[in-house]
């Protein structure tokens, strides 16, 4: 059952159509018991009546042929009259004396042996035929009358009573399930429409739905619908600034490599070729360098967006951090130096921080000279931020192109460098809230500094 208006039609029209069979079955049975009472009550008018008509004479004075006739023909005649009713029926009587002894009765009243035993309304088999009845006793006179009917004839009335009360309820079903599919056809139009309009969508487009109105049962649809389609966009967005970054960067390092390749092979000698391969070595670090780069910028964006926040102590990761990059300040001949008077615990996200710290600690050790030192410091400041700030004796930064150094693949003062690393720091910082500031040291030299504001700072403990 693939359609919505089937799902729900389909429940409706069952749980309608079995409550309206109980309803009319209910409606049947009270209906028919209501109106053998009321042909009861009927038949106790008519006994009453009849007694009305006898106490006008005393017993004696009873013409009981001419009262045999007159209610004979009153009570019994129910068609051919201007004035029938059709659902008269035809009522019998008869009369006893207190002594059981019959004074008279009508022509279709049935041979009774002895008047019944119960007064009042009672049924009882005569002949092979059904008869209700009611039994008036008359203390005044010492008569028993009996006014009754058959019952065959009662019910055939009251079948036609209740066939005329439940046509218009059977009848009316299939109107009622006619109104409510239409009802729910009018109710399903909104989320038609909306099924429409992004059927009709190009299927590049990633525009985002703007259905109004819109019931508010739909609304959380939409919502998550431009929200995929963002998120769709998003991903699209990174695949092709990868792509094109890609592209762009290593063009260049992968035509230069293929240039030194064939300068080695034309070497006419060995001093020349070892030139030519030692040029070549350095392309390939620098290209591996790029796509490492690239990668960590690739990976590092969507992760950022939907990482999970944790507590960690900062001065722990710095410590972890200059002892992996050790080595690198060895071979370049730097000394690495942690000045943190004070640890923190700061909530954030480590790894994007680990990220941001390397490429700002491998920058320094790139344009520090040999002998010097590269200085990070971890300072709480008085409003209750942190900066965390890494400091070379390197040849610095022209300040009126600073800001240009946060550009993807712009590199100052390094061409083996892929113009990246600075442009991960930003990234990292602006989407962890925090800043990053460069700028030249009085004595010479580069200071970045990581400034983290005091709403990610949980606790901080004094030591060393």
């Amino acid at each position: 059952m693939n359609s919505v208006r089937a799902r729900i039609l389909g429940p409706v029209l069952c749980l309608l159509l079995l409550g309206d069979l109980t309803i009319s079955w209910l409606a049947l049975r009270d209906s028919h018991r209501e109106i053998e009472e009321i042909y009861d009550a009927q038949l106790a008018q008519g006994a009453r009546l009849l007694q009305g008509v006898l106490r006008q004479k005393a017993p004696g004075d009873l013409d009981l042929n001419a009262l045999y006739q007159a209610f004979d023909q009153a009570m019994s005649r129910v068609e051919g009259g201007e004035a029938a009713h059709p659902y008269e029926t035809r009522l019998t009587f008869q009369v006893w004396d207190s002594a059981g002894k019959l004074l008279v009765r009508s022509a279709e009243a049935p041979v009774l042996a002895a008047p019944p035993a119960t007064v009042g309304s009672h049924d009882f088999l005569e002949n092979g035929r059904d008869w209700c009845g009611f039994l008036l006793p008359d203390q005044q006179q010492g008569l028993l009358i009996w006014v009754g009917e058959r019952d065959d004839v009662r019910q055939d009335l009251i079948q036609r009573i209740v066939r005329h009360t439940l046509w218009p309820t059977l009848l009316g079903v299939p109107l009622l399930a006619l109104a409510i599919w239409l009802a729910i056809g009018w109710g399903l139009q909104p989320l038609q429409r909306m099924a429409r309009v992004i059927r009709g969508r190009a299927p590049e487009s990633l525009a985002a739905l703007d259905l109004a109105p819109l019931p508010k049962e739909l609304q959380p649809m939409q919502t998550a619908l431009n929200r995929l389609l963002q998120q769709i966009d998003n991903l699209l967005g990174r695949e092709r600034r990868f792509i094109a970054d890609a592209a762009h960067e290593l063009r260049t390092p992968l035509t230069v490599l293929r240039i030194h390749a064939q300068n080695a092979r034309q070497a006419p000698t060995a001093a020349q070729r070892d030139e030519a391969l030692d040029f070549l070595v350095l392309g390939v670090d620098r290209a591996a360098r790029i796509a490492s780069q690239l990668l960590t910028l690739a990976r590092l964006e969507p992760r950022l967006e939907g990482s999970e926040l944790q507590t960690f102590e900062l001065g722990t990761l710095v410590r972890e951090e200059l002892a992996e990059l050790t080595p690198l300040a060895l071979h370049k001949q730097v000394e690495l130096v942690l000045d943190s008077p004070q640890d923190c615990l700061l909530h954030s996200a480590p790894a994007a921080i680990t990220i941001a710290l390397q490429n700002l600690l491998t920058n320094a050790l790139n344009f520090a000279p040999a002998a010097s030192e590269v200085r990070v410091t971890l300072l709480r400041q008085a409003d209750a931020s942190v900066h965390l700030r890494i400091e070379d004796a390197g040849p610095g930064i022209d300040e009126p192109q600073a800001a240009r150094l946060l550009e993807r693949f712009y590199s100052q003062g390094n061409h083996q460098g892929a113009g990246l690393g600075l442009a991960i720091v930003d990234m990292v910082v602006r989407k962890l809230g925090a800043s990053l500031h460069l700028h030249n040291r009085p004595a010479g030299g580069l200071c970045a500094e990581l400034r983290f504001k005091g709403d990610s700072v949980v606790t901080a403990a004094s030591g060393a």
